[in-house]
Protein backbone atom coordinates (compact mmCIF):
# COMPACT_ATOMS: atom_id res chain seq x y z
CA UNK A 1 0.00 0.00 0.00
CA UNK A 2 1.35 3.13 -1.03
CA UNK A 3 1.15 5.72 1.82
CA UNK A 4 0.88 9.68 1.18
CA UNK A 5 0.89 12.56 3.25
CA UNK A 6 -2.37 14.89 3.77
CA UNK A 7 -0.67 17.77 4.66
CA UNK A 8 0.15 21.35 3.11
CA UNK A 9 2.81 22.32 5.67
CA UNK A 10 6.28 22.11 4.04
CA UNK A 11 7.59 21.67 7.34
CA UNK A 12 5.74 18.42 8.06
CA UNK A 13 6.03 17.55 5.03
CA UNK A 14 9.55 17.52 5.19
CA UNK A 15 9.45 15.86 8.62
CA UNK A 16 7.64 12.76 6.81
CA UNK A 17 9.45 12.18 4.50
CA UNK A 18 13.10 12.46 6.67
CA UNK A 19 11.34 9.23 8.53
CA UNK A 20 8.56 7.72 7.08
CA UNK A 21 9.04 5.64 3.62
CA UNK A 22 5.80 7.61 2.30
CA UNK A 23 4.93 7.90 -1.77
CA UNK A 24 3.69 11.31 -2.20
CA UNK A 25 1.53 14.39 -1.16
CA UNK A 26 -2.09 15.29 -1.31
CA UNK A 27 -4.08 18.01 -0.69
CA UNK A 28 -7.62 19.74 -0.63
CA UNK A 29 -8.87 22.95 -0.80
CA UNK A 30 -9.90 23.30 3.10
CA UNK A 31 -5.84 21.91 3.47
CA UNK A 32 -4.72 24.70 1.62
CA UNK A 33 -6.62 27.12 3.96
CA UNK A 34 -5.09 26.36 6.22
CA UNK A 35 -1.97 27.05 4.79
CA UNK A 36 -3.03 30.97 4.17
CA UNK A 37 -1.48 31.44 1.28
CA UNK A 38 -1.86 31.09 -2.55
CA UNK A 39 -2.13 27.84 -3.37
CA UNK A 40 -0.16 27.17 -6.27
CA UNK A 41 2.88 28.45 -4.41
CA UNK A 42 2.43 26.25 -1.75
CA UNK A 43 1.81 23.17 -4.47
CA UNK A 44 4.85 24.40 -6.12
CA UNK A 45 6.43 24.60 -2.88
CA UNK A 46 5.92 21.05 -2.48
CA UNK A 47 6.27 19.71 -6.25
CA UNK A 48 10.05 21.01 -5.62
CA UNK A 49 10.84 19.67 -2.32
CA UNK A 50 9.31 16.13 -3.41
CA UNK A 51 10.36 16.53 -6.93
CA UNK A 52 8.73 15.34 -10.59
CA UNK A 53 8.33 11.73 -10.50
CA UNK A 54 6.66 11.57 -6.75
CA UNK A 55 2.85 11.89 -6.91
CA UNK A 56 1.36 15.34 -5.68
CA UNK A 57 -2.74 15.26 -5.84
CA UNK A 58 -4.77 19.04 -5.68
CA UNK A 59 -8.12 19.13 -6.39
CA UNK A 60 -10.16 21.33 -8.89
CA UNK A 61 -12.45 23.84 -7.73
CA UNK A 62 -15.12 24.42 -10.27
CA UNK A 63 -18.72 22.74 -10.27
CA UNK A 64 -18.85 22.23 -14.03
CA UNK A 65 -16.93 19.48 -16.34
CA UNK A 66 -15.84 22.62 -18.34
CA UNK A 67 -14.52 24.37 -15.42
CA UNK A 68 -12.71 21.35 -13.82
CA UNK A 69 -10.83 20.52 -17.38
CA UNK A 70 -9.59 24.34 -17.91
CA UNK A 71 -8.36 24.04 -13.76
CA UNK A 72 -6.91 20.36 -14.78
CA UNK A 73 -4.61 21.42 -17.50
CA UNK A 74 -3.74 24.62 -15.58
CA UNK A 75 -2.41 22.61 -12.89
CA UNK A 76 -0.73 20.10 -14.83
CA UNK A 77 1.07 22.83 -16.82
CA UNK A 78 2.25 24.38 -13.59
CA UNK A 79 2.73 21.14 -11.36
CA UNK A 80 3.71 18.77 -13.94
CA UNK A 81 2.42 16.02 -15.46
CA UNK A 82 3.04 13.67 -12.87
CA UNK A 83 -0.08 15.87 -10.85
CA UNK A 84 -2.86 13.90 -10.07
CA UNK A 85 -6.55 16.08 -10.72
CA UNK A 86 -8.81 14.99 -8.10
CA UNK A 87 -12.08 15.68 -9.22
CA UNK A 88 -15.40 15.14 -7.00
CA UNK A 89 -17.26 12.32 -8.48
CA UNK A 90 -20.39 14.00 -8.92
CA UNK A 91 -22.20 14.08 -12.68
CA UNK A 92 -20.17 16.70 -13.85
CA UNK A 93 -17.62 15.30 -12.51
CA UNK A 94 -17.78 12.10 -14.11
CA UNK A 95 -18.28 14.07 -17.21
CA UNK A 96 -14.79 15.93 -16.64
CA UNK A 97 -12.90 12.61 -15.57
CA UNK A 98 -14.39 11.22 -18.76
CA UNK A 99 -12.73 13.72 -21.01
CA UNK A 100 -9.66 13.89 -19.66
CA UNK A 101 -8.62 9.95 -18.76
CA UNK A 102 -9.00 9.93 -22.81
CA UNK A 103 -6.15 12.34 -23.03
CA UNK A 104 -3.85 10.45 -20.72
CA UNK A 105 -4.24 13.51 -17.17
CA UNK A 106 -3.91 11.05 -14.06
CA UNK A 107 -7.22 11.81 -12.25
CA UNK A 108 -8.49 10.82 -8.44
CA UNK A 109 -11.99 10.83 -8.32
CA UNK A 110 -12.51 12.42 -4.71
CA UNK A 111 -15.68 13.21 -2.69
CA UNK A 112 -16.68 9.31 -2.76
CA UNK A 113 -18.97 8.27 0.07
CA UNK A 114 -20.75 4.83 -1.59
CA UNK A 115 -19.48 2.39 -3.79
CA UNK A 116 -21.10 3.26 -7.03
CA UNK A 117 -19.29 6.85 -7.22
CA UNK A 118 -16.29 4.57 -6.54
CA UNK A 119 -17.26 2.13 -9.11
CA UNK A 120 -17.97 4.47 -11.91
CA UNK A 121 -14.96 6.77 -11.51
CA UNK A 122 -13.18 3.87 -12.21
CA UNK A 123 -15.13 3.30 -15.21
CA UNK A 124 -15.12 6.77 -15.82
CA UNK A 125 -11.38 6.08 -16.87
CA UNK A 126 -9.49 7.60 -12.88
CA UNK A 127 -6.90 6.18 -11.61
CA UNK A 128 -7.79 6.39 -7.78
CA UNK A 129 -10.67 6.89 -6.11
CA UNK A 130 -10.63 8.29 -2.97
CA UNK A 131 -13.63 7.30 -0.22
CA UNK A 132 -13.82 9.34 2.79
CA UNK A 133 -13.62 6.51 5.17
CA UNK A 134 -14.13 8.42 8.75
CA UNK A 135 -16.48 10.99 6.90
CA UNK A 136 -18.64 8.17 6.24
CA UNK A 137 -18.27 5.99 9.35
CA UNK A 138 -19.83 9.92 10.42
CA UNK A 139 -22.62 9.27 8.34
CA UNK A 140 -23.39 6.24 10.18
CA UNK A 141 -22.33 4.01 7.23
CA UNK A 142 -19.27 1.66 7.52
CA UNK A 143 -16.11 3.78 5.67
CA UNK A 144 -13.88 0.84 6.20
CA UNK A 145 -16.39 -1.46 4.18
CA UNK A 146 -17.27 0.69 1.61
CA UNK A 147 -13.74 1.37 0.83
CA UNK A 148 -13.73 -2.64 0.67
CA UNK A 149 -16.24 -2.90 -1.46
CA UNK A 150 -15.28 -0.46 -3.81
CA UNK A 151 -11.63 -2.37 -4.00
CA UNK A 152 -13.85 -5.54 -4.75
CA UNK A 153 -15.95 -3.91 -7.65
CA UNK A 154 -13.14 -2.28 -8.97
CA UNK A 155 -10.61 -5.60 -9.04
CA UNK A 156 -13.64 -7.86 -10.45
CA UNK A 157 -14.65 -5.52 -13.15
CA UNK A 158 -10.83 -5.83 -14.00
CA UNK A 159 -10.33 -1.95 -14.12
CA UNK A 160 -6.66 -0.73 -13.10
CA UNK A 161 -8.23 1.60 -10.55
CA UNK A 162 -6.79 1.56 -6.99
CA UNK A 163 -8.45 2.93 -4.12
CA UNK A 164 -6.56 6.10 -2.23
CA UNK A 165 -8.38 5.50 0.96
CA UNK A 166 -8.71 9.27 2.96
CA UNK A 167 -10.70 10.11 6.21
CA UNK A 168 -8.92 8.85 8.72
CA UNK A 169 -9.52 8.88 12.16
CA UNK A 170 -6.98 6.48 13.44
CA UNK A 171 -4.13 4.17 12.64
CA UNK A 172 -6.34 0.60 13.17
CA UNK A 173 -8.29 2.32 10.33
CA UNK A 174 -5.40 2.25 8.19
CA UNK A 175 -4.42 -1.28 9.24
CA UNK A 176 -7.39 -3.41 8.12
CA UNK A 177 -7.19 -1.53 4.67
CA UNK A 178 -3.33 -2.11 4.29
CA UNK A 179 -4.45 -6.05 5.25
CA UNK A 180 -6.56 -5.84 2.57
CA UNK A 181 -4.73 -4.96 -0.12
CA UNK A 182 -6.11 -1.59 -1.14
CA UNK A 183 -3.61 0.19 -3.42
CA UNK A 184 -2.81 3.63 -1.59
CA UNK A 185 -3.83 5.47 1.85
CA UNK A 186 -3.61 9.28 1.94
CA UNK A 187 -2.78 9.83 6.01
CA UNK A 188 -2.43 12.93 8.10
CA UNK A 189 0.71 13.17 9.99
CA UNK A 190 -0.44 13.17 13.35
CA UNK A 191 -1.73 9.27 12.13
CA UNK A 192 1.26 8.17 10.29
CA UNK A 193 3.07 9.11 13.18
CA UNK A 194 1.05 6.61 15.26
CA UNK A 195 1.16 3.92 13.20
CA UNK A 196 4.38 2.76 14.81
CA UNK A 197 4.03 4.64 18.29
CA UNK A 198 4.84 1.62 20.70
CA UNK A 199 5.63 2.64 23.94
CA UNK A 200 6.29 -1.34 24.53
CA UNK A 201 8.80 -1.00 21.85
CA UNK A 202 10.61 2.29 22.93
CA UNK A 203 10.65 0.88 27.09
CA UNK A 204 12.41 -2.32 24.89
CA UNK A 205 15.03 -0.36 23.56
CA UNK A 206 15.91 1.46 26.93
CA UNK A 207 16.56 -1.78 28.03
CA UNK A 208 18.68 -2.75 25.63
CA UNK A 209 20.86 0.42 25.85
CA UNK A 210 20.90 -0.24 30.11
CA UNK A 211 22.24 -3.52 29.26
CA UNK A 212 24.53 -2.12 27.22
CA UNK A 213 26.30 0.39 28.70
CA UNK A 214 26.43 -1.65 32.38
CA UNK A 215 28.17 -4.76 30.24
CA UNK A 216 30.12 -1.92 28.19
CA UNK A 217 30.25 1.88 29.44
CA UNK A 218 27.97 4.91 29.83
CA UNK A 219 27.16 6.16 26.73
CA UNK A 220 28.74 3.31 24.74
CA UNK A 221 28.22 1.86 21.48
CA UNK A 222 29.36 -0.07 18.92
CA UNK A 223 30.73 3.42 17.39
CA UNK A 224 33.33 3.41 20.27
CA UNK A 225 33.87 -0.04 21.69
Amino acid sequence: MKILVDHADINAIKKMYEYYPVDGVTTNPSILKKAGRNPFDVLSEIRAFIGSEAELHAQVISKDAQGMIKEAYKMREVLGENTFIKIPVIPEGLKAIKALAKEGVNITGTAIYNQMQGFLAGKAGAKYVAPYVNRIDNLGANGIQVAKDIHDMLKNAGLETEILAASFKNSQQVLELAKYGVGASTIAPDVIENLIKVDAARCAVDVFVKDFEALCGENKTMNNL
